[in-house]
């Protein structure tokens, strides 16, 4: 099936996105405005998304977007705050987290992503957060 063909490929794609990921490390990490991602010590990440944090996010996002960048917001509302943990009374206990998800975007990134690509989302990425 599909999958089986799929999952033949997946240790490849992975190294894709791994390699997508240091480049944008290293063209990224100079841009104060900007926190990259940094998996914790000794955990091997596979880059399913790429995800940094910016200030003033919405704005940055469109200004992704009128450059034609496809960059997005996965997962904006922090987990203490979803239905499942509403009743739990948890929204003011976790700051970093509400403002983490206020500033989160995912970068474009998936197998095949050329370094060309990547210079223009850097570039979007540059220009919309110094404005």
């Amino acid at each position: 099936n599909v999958l089986d063909v799929k999952l033949a490929r997946l240790d490849a794609w992975n190294a894709l996105r791994t390699a997508a990921a240091e480049c944008y490390d290293r063209a990224l990490r100079d841009l104060d405005e900007v926190i990259l991602p940094s998996p914790a010590t000794g955990n091997h990440h596979v880059w399913h998304l790429y995800v940094v944090r910016v200030p003033r996010r919405d704005e940055v996002l469109a200004s992704l977007h009128h450059a034609g960048v496809d960059a997005a917001i996965h997962y904006p509302t922090p987990i203490h705050r979803q239905a499942a943990f509403r009743e739990c009374g948890l929204g003011r206990e976790f700051p970093n987290a509400d403002e983490a998800a206020e500033r989160m975007i995912s970068l474009p990134i998936y197998p095949g992503i050329t370094e060309a690509q990547q210079d223009r989302v850097v570039a979007a990425l540059r220009q919309a957060v110094r404005h």
